[in-house]
């Protein structure tokens, strides 16, 4: 259950495990170039190490594309280094982690053939056709986005385009049917209804927050669109082809800030009468119109990123917003019948004790369907890693230490005045001060009784985050560093 395609990768609190979509739209673009691709998700599947090297071998296969994250980069290199022990031709890491620092994944790992960096989809496809045309002596070198050892250095060839025309990719949903429909019911998200399913209509985010990697080393701040015909098309194509997802999550890191488009998503899912479930990423600045178009067709809940109680914080983290427009978005989200998961992070710069009570004050005046509280999660490549790591804030020595012995998320971050211990700790004071309110907890189970759709994903929620409510988390690792 190590969702290490998640924002933060990690064995979640909450159960959550998020699809591979990345390697999921890249399976599907050589699929449609003519290559037999097979997509493994050893954690969804319950797949070991050895079970998943067994399988590769058996396969036999040309090329392997592995992804990587921060956390997991150290076990990832172990299995590249057995792949390649093993006789794979050519194995291939794409990530957050690998973009941000191709140099130094090659230093750890010589076994490593190449690195697919940013958005990799057409750079593999390109790859796959070099080496079917001349094996894998070919010459990389003309492959934009691929860096590789040669001559005793690391090449990095220029970068490859932003896709631009999204709607030539394939539809995601159908790759999940043919490879990963098997075990469908381990995609787990504890705010939405399961078995979910989660596509992009976009890429890219205008907005620049200094915490958040995928913009920073994957998409972009550019906001690329598909058509909305074509989007609605994939939603049918789900509707129809997956017929046992009871809802479809829009993984745009903020697909309201469109909102002529996202007003235009929901008129053309009521023009074709389509009867779905929805829900999508949002800032706390949709406005009521768009809201209330989007639950006219079908659009159930929105996952918004409050962050903060502290206007002076926001600032710094360049949220572009304003606090006091949250208690007005909560109460137009009501107003159009849409829920709202809200994310609350600690440990942010300039953070003190008064300001992450704030953010807990605030967390329950919003009083949002569902919540999340946690350290901030700073990574290779964003501005905050940057500014952490130069001022002595991280904590961890090696990138495992971003986990705790069980695969959760560990704190690596200690500010002046506040700990890593305090920020882990405060974490689950606010969960507990948050979901044990006798007006939260009666709430829930009116919603239970009253919607018998909410009530899987309520219990199955609720019962794993009660049990890590009831136990210390584990303490965070690491020292500071030099």
């Amino acid at each position: 259950m190590f969702s290490r395609a998640s924002r933060s990768p990690a064995v979640t609190k909450s159960s959550t495990l998020y699809y591979p979509f990345y390697l999921a739209y890249a399976t599907g673009v050589l699929e449609d170039a003519g290559f037999d691709v097979t997509l493994l998700d050893a954690p969804a599947a319950k797949m070991d190490r050895r079970a998943t090297l067994a399988e590769v071998l058996r396969l036999a296969p040309d090329l392997v594309i592995c992804e990587t994250s921060t956390p997991s980069i150290d076990n990832d290199l172990e299995v590249i280094r057995e792949l390649k022990s093993a006789g794979v031709p050519l194995v291939v890491a794409v990530g957050t982690h690998v973009t941000a620092l191709p140099e130094e994944v090659f230093s750890a790992c010589p076994e490593l053939d190449a690195i697919a960096r940013h958005e990799y989809e057409y750079t593999v496809r390109e790859l796959a056709s070099v080496l079917a045309a001349r094996g894998v002596e070919a010459d990389l070198g003309s492959i934009a986005g691929l860096s590789y050892p040669a001559g005793g250095e690391v090449r990095h060839n220029p970068d490859r385009s932003y896709i631009e025309n999204l709607d030539e990719l394939p539809f995601v949903s159908r790759v999940y049917r043919d490879h990963l429909r098997g075990h469908i019911d381990a995609y787990f998200y504890g705010a939405n209804r399961n078995p979910v399913v989660a596509i992009l209509s976009g890429r890219g985010c205008p907005h620049r927050c200094a915490y958040c990697v995928y913009p920073q080393t994957m998409s972009g701040h550019r906001y690329r669109l598909r058509s909305v015909r074509n989007l609605v098309d994939e939603l049918e194509f789900i509707s129809t082809e997956l017929p046992e997802v009871n809802e479809i999550f829009i993984e745009d890191d903020t697909l309201t800030v469109n909102r002529e488009r996202a007003q235009g998503i929901a008129r053309e899912i009521i023009s074709r009468k389509l009867r779905i479930t929805w829900s999508t990423n949002s800032r706390a600045d949709a406005d009521f119109e768009t809201m209330d178009l989007m639950r006219k067709a079908g659009c159930r809940l929105l996952c918004v990123g409050f962050e903060s109680g502290s206007q002076e914080i926001l600032d710094r983290l360049g949220k572009s917003i304003q606090r006091a427009n949250y208690l007005k978005f909560m109460d137009d989200a009501r107003r159009a019948g849409l829920l709202i998961h809200g994310c609350f992070m600690y440990g942010n710069d300039g953070e003190t004790r008064d300001t992450m009570e704030q953010t807990l004050q605030l967390a329950m005046e919003l009083n949002p369907d569902s919540a999340q509280f946690y350290p901030i999660m700073v990574y290779p490549g964003t501005r905050a890693y940057d500014a952490y790591k130069a001022a002595g804030y991280i904590t961890a020595r090696r990138y495992s230490d971003w986990l705790t012995a069980d695969g959760q998320h560990n704190c690596v971050v200690s500010l002046p005045g506040i700990s890593s211990e305090a920020l882990v700790a405060f974490s689950d004071e606010s969960r507990r001060r948050f979901y044990l309110r006798p007006r939260y907890v009666a709430a829930k189970l009116y919603q239970a009784i009253r919607h018998p759709a909410e009530a899987k994903r309520i219990i199955r929620a609720g019962v794993t985050l009660l049990y890590y409510m009831l136990r210390p988390s584990a303490r965070p690792k690491g020292q500071r560093s030099a």
